[in-house]
C-alpha cells in the first residue's frame, strides 16, 4: 500500500504552484488536479433594518441567479465555464457601512465584480466610490434616477464602474432614440398621474405631500410638488417644505393638523416603511382621512405594510416595478418570474417581494458582460458592461451614458385578504400591454 501511494505522488509531484509536501498530501486526500477555478463575486444588501425587506429579496434574487448560473456549469469564459463563489455581507440599512464593507470584500475577499439587488439611493453612495477607486464593476438597482444621478454628478470620478439595473425616473423623460423614449410607465409621474387622471377630478386637488429629508425623499419633493402644482394641484405647505421632515421624526402632529385644516384630499411621498406607518396612526387617531394615498418606498414589501396593524394598509397605493405577472421576464435556463416567484413563496413563506427580481437581474447582467468581453479582467468587463442591451427578469436592459437603465413600473394598491398573509398587492393601473391589471381601482378610501 505504502509503496503504492509512493509511487502515486512521484507521478503527481509536478503540480503546478504547489510543494513537494502540498503535493502529496494532494494525493493522499484523492485530489490529483489543479484546485476548481472560481468567480469571486460579493454582494451588499440591507438585510436588516429599515430596508431590510428590500435586502432580504435582493440577497435571495441574487443567490437564486447565482444558483442557476452554477447549474449550467457556471459563466462561460473563451471555451471554458466557471463558477461563481458568492460572498454575501450585510450593511444593515446603514449607507455609513457600506463603503467600508465594500472595501473589506475587495482588498479582504479579493472579489472583482460586486452585485446586489434594490436598495433606496443613499445606500449606494459608498459602494460606487470604493469601485471607482478600486476599479471594481458594481452591479445593482439604485432606485429612482435623479436622487442617484444627484449623488454620482457630486462625486469627482461620477462613478464609472457603477451600473444601475433597473430604475425608473421620477419625472425625468427617457431621452429620444432609446426604445423607452416617449413611452407612459417609465417613470413614476407618468404611472401615478395615470391614477390621477382618474380619480383627481373627484377630490379638491388639494395634496399633503411628505417625504423622508434625504436624498431619496428630497429627490421626489422636489420634482413632484412643482410637477402637481403645474397639472393644477394645490400641494399644501410646498413653498415651507411642509411635509420634508428629518428620518427620525416621530411626532407628525402639527403637519397632519396643517394638512386637515387645509381639507386636503390626496395624500402623497416618499419614506420607509416605519416612518409612513407611524405617521399613518396619528393621522388616523387625529381624524385625517384623504380620498386617496400613493407612498413610494415604504408601501412596496408586505413585511412593513403589515407592521402598521389593523387596517391602515387598505388600499394604500404603491409603485410597483416588478411581480410574477410581468411578462416578458426570463432568467437563466428556463427560469421565468413565475418560477422565481414560487421559489421564493416555497423557501420563505413570505408573499413576493419586488426586491427578487432585481437581485437576479445584476447577476444575469454581470454575466452577460463577462461573457462578452471574454474575460475576468475588471476593465474589459467594464467596456462590455457599456454596450450591454439583453433580456433579463426585469425585461430588456439597456443602459444609457448615465449607466442607468430604465424598468416598467405600474401602480399598485393594498387588498385585504381572507388569507394568513392578510395583505396583497393588485395592479390597479398600468401603460403595458404585458403587464395587466390584476385588481380593480379602490376610490375614495374612506
Amino acid at each position: 500500500m505504502k509503496k503504492n501511494i509512493t509511487n502515486l505522488f512521484f507521478k503527481h509531484h509536478f503540480i503546478a504552484g504547489l510543494s513537494m509536501a502540498s503535493a502529496f498530501m494532494m494525493v493522499l486526500a484523492g485530489c490529483d488536479k489543479k484546485p476548481t477555478q472560481q468567480i469571486l463575486v460579493g454582494t451588499i444588501n440591507p438585510t436588516t433594518g429599515m430596508y431590510a425587506s428590500f435586502g432580504e429579496g435582493g440577497l435571495f434574487g441574487v443567490k437564486a441567479a447565482v444558483e442557476d448560473i452554477n447549474k449550467l456549469g457556471g459563466v462561460k469564459v473563451g471555451d471554458t465555464r466557471i463558477p461563481i463563489k458568492l460572498i454575501s455581507v450585510n450593511d444593515e440599512s446603514d449607507p455609513n457601512k457600506a463603503g467600508a464593507l465594500a472595501e473589506s470584500l475587495i482588498l479582504q475577499d479579493n472579489v472583482k465584480f460586486i452585485v446586489a439587488g434594490d436598495a433606496p439611493p443613499p445606500m449606494h453612495a459608498g459602494i460606487s466610490q470604493a469601485a471607482d477607486r478600486y476599479k471594481v464593476p458594481y452591479i445593482a438597482s439604485v432606485g429612482p434616477f435623479e436622487p442617484w444621478m444627484g449623488m454620482k454628478s457630486e462625486s469627482p470620478t461620477k462613478w464609472q464602474y457603477s451600473w444601475g439595473v433597473g430604475g425608473f425616473s421620477i419625472n425625468t423623460p427617457v431621452k429620444a432614440g432609446d426604445f423607452r423614449a416617449d413611452k407612459a410607465g417609465y417613470t413614476i409621474f407618468s404611472t401615478w398621474t395615470g391614477m390621477l387622471d382618474q380619480f383627481g377630478p373627484q377630490t379638491n386637488k388639494k395634496i399633503g405631500l411628505i417625504c423622508s429629508d434625504e436624498p431619496d425623499g428630497r429627490g421626489w419633493y422636489t420634482l413632484f410638488g412643482p410637477a402637481l402644482s403645474k397639472l393644477g394641484y394645490t400641494v399644501v405647505g410646498l413653498d415651507r417644505k411642509v411635509g420634508l421632515v428629518p428620518l427620525e421624526t416621530t411626532d407628525f402632529s402639527s403637519i397632519i393638523k396643517e394638512w386637515k385644516d387645509a381639507g386636503v384630499d390626496i395624500l402623497w411621498g416618499n419614506c420607509p416603511g416605519p416612518f409612513f406607518g407611524s405617521l399613518w396612526k396619528q393621522a388616523k387617531g387625529m381624524g385625517f382621512n384623504p380620498k386617496m394615498v400613493s407612498i413610494g418606498r415604504g408601501a412596496m414589501f408586505y413585511q412593513d405594510v403589515n407592521a402598521w396593524g389593523g387596517d391602515l394598509p387598505l388600499g394604500v397605493s404603491t409603485e410597483i416595478w416588478w411581480d410574477p405577472s410581468m411578462g416578458g421576464a426570463v432568467g437563466f435556463d428556463g427560469t421565468t418570474g413565475k418560477t422565481l416567484a414560487d421559489r421564493w413563496v416555497k423557501e420563505t413563506k413570505r408573499p413576493v417581494y419586488p426586491a427578487i427580481a432585481p437581485g437576479y437581474a445584476s447577476v444575469q447582467v454581470l454575466v452577460n458582460a463577462i461573457e462578452r468581453a471574454g474575460s475576468l479582467d475588471p476593465e474589459k468587463v467594464n467596456a462590455a458592461l457599456a454596450t450591454t442591451d439583453m433580456p433579463s427578469m426585469r425585461q430588456r436592459v439597456k443602459f444609457d451614458e448615465n449607466h442607468f437603465s430604465h424598468v416598467p413600473i405600474v401602480f399598485g394598491q393594498w387588498f385585504k385578504t381572507d388569507n394568513a398573509q392578510k395583505w396583497e398587492i393588485k395592479v390597479v393601473y398600468s401603460n403595458h400591454d404585458f403587464w395587466p391589471k390584476t385588481g380593480k381601482p379602490v376610490f375614495p378610501l374612506q
